[in-house]
C-alpha cells in the first residue's frame, strides 16, 4: 500500500543509524515518486581540539565524513534506496538537520521520536522537538517507543 500524503518533491530524513531512523526513511519513501527525492543526512559531533586523534593528526572531519558515508552506503545498499542523496554534517543534530532542509528547500522532514519520556526526555532533550522548532518546513514526527 502506497500512502500519498501530500506528495513531496524533497524530503529530508535524519539518520542516526538506529532502527527507528531507518524506519523513518522507509516511511518517507512512501511519500515520494522516486528515491531521488529523499535526502538522508547524518550529523556527527564536532571533535574537540584536545581529542588525541586530532592532536596526533590521525583523525579529521574528512576521514570521519568518508567513514560515515561508507556506512550509510553499506546500510542503504538495497535497490529501493538507489538514488537517495546522502550528506554528512557536523555539529548540533537538530540545527544541522533544519539548516540542511532549508538549504535544499525541503518540503518535509521525516524524523522518528525515540519515545523517551519523563526524566530521560528532560535530561537528554528531544532532537525531534528541536528540529520542529528550528525547521522552515513541516516536520512529520513518527511515534516510536522503547519497550
Amino acid at each position: 500500500m502506497t500512502t500519498r500524503w501530500l506528495p513531496k518533491k524533497c524530503i529530508v530524513v535524519p539518520l542516526d543509524f538506529s532502527d527507528f531512523s531507518f524506519a523513518a526513511l522507509e516511511q518517507a519513501l512512501e511519500f515520494v515518486d522516486s528515491p531521488e527525492s529523499i535526502h538522508a543526512v547524518h550529523v556527527l559531533p564536532r571533535l574537540s581540539p584536545m581529542e588525541p586523534g586530532v592532536i596526533w593528526g590521525t583523525i579529521d572531519d574528512e576521514s570521519r565524513r568518508e567513514h560515515a558515508i561508507q556506512a550509510l552506503k553499506d546500510r542503504l545498499s538495497g535497490q529501493e534506496f538507489h538514488g537517495i542523496t546522502m550528506d554528512i554534517r557536523f555539529g548540533d543534530p537538530a540545527r544541522q538537520v533544519a539548516r540542511y532542509a532549508e538549504e535544499i528547500r525541503a518540503d518535509l522532514i521525516v524524523v522518528p521520536s525515540h519515545g523517551r519520556t519523563g526524566a530521560s526526555h528532560v535530561l537528554i532533550g528531544s532532537t525531534a522537538e528541536r528540529i520542529v522548532r528550528n525547521s522552515h518546513c513541516p516536520v512529520l514526527v513518527l511515534r516510536n517507543s522503547y519497550r
